[in-house]
């Protein structure tokens, strides 16, 4: 339990701490370290498996198409919502960004009720309600849509809906979405060195060492999380997610000094009432079944 709560703890906190990363290869175009995120992904995933001798698992996808088109599919929505993270960080959008990561727990409830015709609960309806209403008084309050928090939010729920019914693990589905992405970003960089354009090839040693960090940077995290997920109860990782969008604004609004509006708050305020309701929804249900659980041993 200690093991898996700093596990899942330490994830979202490098999570959080992501802009720092970005930051520094903000002279860098966002394609290209989106490329290069890919790449060395790939790299330090096959790394990865090769020390563990997990292969098996690429034959049974190889013989099975519509599992392949289902990763093909999470890895384009992956691609997507790396590329606007790294654009918002890079062009002073943090706090957009961290809104994203803040309504995509609802963002899943509200795709497996219409997707998946998951039933849900009175509190979650209300959770649902405020955080559009937050999301409503951000758009009024802006002059348009919080489309970046939207965006993220949408790429990475239906990212997570694809995900939560394959059939691979956090390690092999991303190695097989990082393998699937190969051709589109080695092919890339290749013709942005054609043209004398590839960063990589042009940027001192500290740039190059900073892009080719994008694979331990992208899979240790995940590791992590993945590792930590096995050990604590799903109650106590919904709590912990809201760690890594609170670094993130914490980092905009402190570090980066973006404009962090009384009215902006406002907006925030009703997503993160949202959040408590839904959090609170999630431990009660799960304080309710390990008591029920209880009873039923006790009668036995």
């Amino acid at each position: 339990m200690q093991i898996g709560l700093l596990s899942a703890a330490t994830a979202y906190v490098l999570w959080g701490l992501f802009p720092l990363y970005f930051k520094m290869l903000q002279s860098v175009p966002p394609m290209e370290i989106l490329m290069h995120r890919m790449l060395w992904s790939l790299v330090f995933l096959g790394g990865v498996l090769a020390y563990r001798k997990q292969w098996a698992w690429i034959g049974v996808v190889v013989r099975r198409p519509r599992v392949l088109a289902g990763f093909a599919a999470s890895a384009l929505l992956l691609a997507g919502n790396w590329f606007l993270y790294i654009w918002s960080i890079n062009h002073d959008r943090i706090i957009d960004a961290s809104l994203g990561y803040f309504i995509t727990p609802l963002v899943n409830v509200l795709l497996g009720y219409l997707l998946l015709g998951e039933r849900l609960r009175r509190p979650q309806w209300v959770a649902v309600a405020l955080a559009a209403l937050g999301v409503l008084w951000l758009a009024w309050q802006g002059g348009h849509p919080p489309w970046i928090g939207l965006a993220l939010a949408a790429t990475f729920g239906t990212y997570g809906l694809l995900r939560k019914t394959a059939m691979l693990g956090a390690l092999e589905g991303l190695s097989l979405e990082t393998l699937l992405l190969f051709p589109l970003s080695f092919g890339y960089l290749l013709w942005l060195a054609a043209v004398g354009q590839n960063t990589f090839t042009l940027a001192p040693d500290s740039t190059r060492w900073l892009l080719a960090a994008a694979g331990p940077i992208t899979a240790i995290p995940l590791l992590l999380f993945a590792a930590g997920a096995r050990r604590i109860p799903l109650a106590t990782l919904g709590l912990l997610q809201y760690i890594g969008p609170t670094i993130q604004l914490l980092l905009g609004v402190l570090l980066f000094k973006e404009t962090f509006s009384g009215t902006r708050l406002a907006g925030f305020a009703v997503v993160w009432s949202a959040l408590i309701v839904y959090s609170a929804d999630g431990v009660w249900q799960a304080w309710s079944a390990r008591r029920n659980s209880a009873q039923k041993l006790s009668a036995m």
